[in-house]
């Protein structure tokens, strides 16, 4: 009895410029179809969208990439979720929509072509492209979604999923995209040469019972990251992102393990623990908007290792104003896309309640020669919603400023030791906005 088919057995070339996508998409059927792995074996796999199936197992060849094509016809246009909106837009290369019980493995490698669609939104001098477009007409809120770029994978209304060992690098958009899925594990992956924009490593989105154990990240935004959705639209689907534990991870840049923006449909229950982090922008980050509303609650973090982190903790409730400020007149006579980007919660349930916090075994160091920002603490909420039942024990922090504390309830500190250097640098109050 067959145990597994070869791509190459429907036809897959495996030379990086003849199409694969028919020929693996094949295979993916039949193996679902006979329930065997596919297996994907050594060779250079020029792709556009793949959708896994019902029960799908994919396991990748040391040497085996599925190439992400540079044509965004490749990608069919699809009802998911960007940044925590509902939308029509383009799938990922490898896809696991409304499937089951799928497993993907093996030390293969998804490269996303990045630089293509990174000069699309930024331009190679990341300071033109149509970004700058949508910039001068105030329009940064709604840019990040209409410059359509494929994410590298998508787990999506998805139960019982296992995602070991592979690599991503030079993601279009997000690297792996976890949303409103069920028990998920994700061990072993490794993500890097990610320097463009929304390059994130790991977005936990609106999910339940996940676990990232003894990954990598090296990213152009946030490494790891979980979400629950955006404004209005996030609280029309009001779906939590729960019980979700990141451990043994290796943070080596890009915004560290982040919570948020996108909160509005909360998270609870977040265990983060023996984390390294070497030369990354922020470490435990959460990040929200006076808009987006939501709850981030009943969070563990600890034994965190950090050396020359810029940011070890930086907790902004009203993050990146001229991303989440929505300028427009008459919402009804927006296109469809812009009006759920835009819109709103009722004002009575605005700004994000961030409560029972605990933080503990933080060792943050500075190399003698280290000459970047390095600001101990930024944690700063609303004086209408404070923060509350916050506490930091067994930490040694050295940093150049110790930062701000704003609106912060019931802050405790129990052997904390910060070392710091020099007054506030107040340019680092905004130092994401992007």
């Amino acid at each position: 009895m067959t145990t597994q088919l070869d791509i190459k057995d429907f036809g897959a070339i495996g030379d990086g410029i003849e199409k694969d996508t028919f020929a693996i998409q094949q295979a993916i059927n039949q193996g679902a179809e006979q329930g065997v792995t596919v297996f994907i074996s050594k060779g250079i796999y020029l792709v556009g969208a793949l959708f896994l199936k019902e029960g799908s197992k994919l396991k990748f060849e040391k040497g085996a990439t599925l190439l992400g094509s540079t044509d965004i016809s490749d990608y069919p246009e699809i009802n998911t979720r960007v940044a925590g909106v509902e939308m029509l837009w383009p799938a990922a290369i490898l896809n696991a929509i409304s499937a089951n019980n799928v497993e993907i493995s093996g030390e293969g490698l998804i490269d996303g072509q990045g630089q293509h669609w990174w000069d699309i939104y930024c331009g190679a001098d990341k300071n033109s492209g149509l970004r700058v477009d949508y910039d001068k007409k105030g329009l940064r809120w709604i840019a990040d979604y209409l410059v359509k770029r494929p994410r590298s994978c998508l787990i999506y209304e998805a139960e019982n999923i296992k995602i070991s060992d592979l690599t991503f690098e030079r993601a279009g958009f997000w690297n792996l995209q976890i949303t409103y899925a069920n028990n998920v594990l994700v061990r072993k992956v490794k993500i890097g040469d990610n320097h463009g924009p929304s390059t994130d490593g790991i977005d936990i989105d609106s999910s339940t019972n996940v676990r990232v154990t003894e990954c990598e990240a090296s990213c152009g935004d946030d490494c790891i990251v979980i979400k629950s959705g955006r404004d209005g639209d996030g609280h029309r689907v009001g779906r939590i992102s729960e019980n979700i534990e990141v451990d043994n991870c290796k943070i080596k840049s890009g915004y560290g393990i982040t919570l948020g923006s996108e909160v509005s449909g909360g998270i609870r229950g977040v265990h983060i623990h023996d984390i390294e982090f070497e030369n990354s922008d922020c470490g435990f980050r959460m990040k929200s908007s006076k808009e987006r509303g939501g709850f981030i609650e009943d969070v563990i973090v600890e034994n965190l290792h950090m050396k020359n982190v810029q940011f070890p903790f930086s907790w902004i409730m009203d993050w990146h104003n001229s991303y989440n400020r929505k300028l427009f007149e008459n919402i009804e006579q927006l296109p469809t896309m812009w009006q759920a980007v835009a819109l709103q919660i009722p004002e009575d349930m605005q700004m994000t309640k961030v409560r029972n916090i605990s933080i503990s075994n933080v060792n943050a160091t500075l190399d003698s020669d280290y000459a970047l920002p390095a600001r101990a603490f930024d944690l700063v909420a609303f004086p209408e919603k404070p923060m509350e039942n916050i506490r930091f024990s067994q930490c040694n922090i050295e940093a150049k400023e110790f930062g701000r504390i704003v609106a912060v309830n019931g802050l405790q500190f129990n052997d904390v030791t910060v070392s710091v250097a020099e007054e506030n640098n107040y340019s680092n109050d905004t130092f994401d906005n992007q």
